[in-house]
């Protein structure tokens, strides 16, 4: 009696070929505000927190800071994104939405590392405010006025 030796079939599964993604993200932080942002093709105004960005960040010099990361490439008319932006102030949620605008930037297209590096637009701006010192007065550095006599 001869035994008959059963092989088992094997299927391997092919992986679907992945295209490009739909969008490019990027994370920038400024103080202590964060924004998480989107960037994809497209000629739709960008957003904030669902909000139009001209509503959000009001302003001429606004304006030109949020778009000096796409108007450095040359993508101004042809990408746009949108963001959700939480902490800090105003000021600080404008540097980090443009210092993730260029993250995002170099995921979509590591050439624009070059142009945006020497504009100074991946650098993290790492000023935060201090921490209150035990045994002070009110503010960081403020100490009790010392008695003259």
């Amino acid at each position: 009696m001869a035994q008959e030796v059963k092989e088992k079939k094997t299927t391997v599964l092919k992986r679907p070929k992945i295209s490009k993604p739909q969008w490019y993200e990027g994370t920038g932080r400024r103080k202590t505000a964060i924004a998480r942002v989107r960037v994809f093709l497209g000629k739709e105004p960008m957003t904030i927190n669902g909000v139009a960005v001209d509503s959000y960040f009001p302003g001429a010099s606004a304006k030109r800071e949020y778009e000096r990361p796409l108007s450095l490439v040359n993508r101004l008319d042809s990408l746009t994104a949108t963001v959700k932006v939480l902490g800090g102030g105003s000021h600080s949620q404008l540097g980090a939405l443009v210092h993730g605008l260029a993250n995002a930037l170099i995921k979509f297209d590591p050439t624009f590392r070059s142009q945006l590096s020497v504009a100074g637009l991946l650098t993290r701006d790492s000023r935060m405010k201090e921490s209150r010192k035990f045994g002070l007065a009110g503010k960081a550095r403020a100490k009790k006025q010392s008695p003259k006599r």
